[in-house]
């Protein structure tokens, strides 16, 4: 008998997904957006200090999971670790697995997350040095249609202040792709290249920003955990070298690398 409570060719099941809404609710109480770190995010002015705080941003961590194209299911996870004043990669962390879970939109963390917070409690179990600071994550935090993305999800889970970075924009409480470019091209004052995402609800979601010059894409920031989207935004432009931010760039790059390496030693051993 076909039942109708079963979705996404019958892998995923409505009340799965019911369990994943209260689940996303539970963690979203334990949210954090507002700065919650005790590190000085890197500044042109040396002399300037945030109060009490001490210690510098040394370590930015990027996380991206690539599939091959041949299995979907078949995932490499990256972390990678930049030092946040040369960006320079620092140290690298992979993962290659059997995804389980289909994507849904809307819960991609319980695809996702599992994997990534597989990659951070490796460092963390070895006391590594680079263990980072910071996280950005290859996904949207706040903008998200239920207002608890992938970024937030990791970040509470792994209690690190995250920055979600989304390449494509969720359409969320009335933003559109198209409206927010063209506010971008119409904008002509000092901050013509990053506008806050306002919705309809006046609620304010996070900001597109034209990152790199004469890019007509711009990248999508928001607040993960642990952190303001005013600091979100200042870290996002000391790190970016092209559209995407570098730590990101690289997760994306190495995972792919790093997936072809393990397809083809996978194929050597058959």
């Amino acid at each position: 008998m076909d039942d109708p409570s079963i979705r996404e060719n019958g892998s995923t099941f409505s009340l799965c997904q019911q369990d994943w809404i209260e689940a996303q609710d539970l963690l979203k109480g334990k949210l954090i957006v507002e700065d919650d770190f005790t590190w000085i995010i890197p500044s042109h002015d040396s002399s300037s200090l945030e109060g009490f705080k001490t210690e510098k941003l040394k370590y930015i961590g990027g996380v991206d999971i690539s599939f091959l194209k041949e299995d979907p299911s078949t995932a490499c996870a990256a972390l990678i670790i930049l030092d946040a004043d040369t960006l320079n990669v620092v140290h690298e962390e992979f993962d290659v697995t059997k995804l389980q879970i289909p994507y849904v939109p809307g819960f991609l963390a319980f695809r996702e997350a599992p994997i990534l917070l597989g990659l951070l409690d490796k460092l963390k179990h070895n006391a590594h040095p680079f263990y980072p600071q910071l996280l950005m994550v290859d996904g949207n935090g706040l903008l998200h249609p239920r207002g608890f993305g992938l970024a937030c999800h990791l970040g509470v889970l792994a209690n690190l202040p995250t920055i979600g970075i989304g390449k494509n924009l969720h359409h969320v409480d009335g933003l559109t792709q198209s409206c927010v470019r063209q506010c971008l091209e119409a904008r002509e004052n000092c901050d013509k290249d990053l506008i806050p995402l306002i919705g309809r609800s006046g609620n304010i979601w996070g900001v597109a920003m034209r990152s790199s010059p004469g890019s007509s894409k711009p990248i999508y920031i928001s607040t993960g955990h642990r952190i303001s989207l005013n600091s979100a935004i200042r870290i996002v432009k000391l790190s970016c070298k092209f559209r995407v931010p570098e730590p990101i760039r690289q997760a994306d790059i190495k995972s792919k690398v790093f997936l072809q390496k393990f397809k083809g030693s996978a194929h050597l051993m058959k």
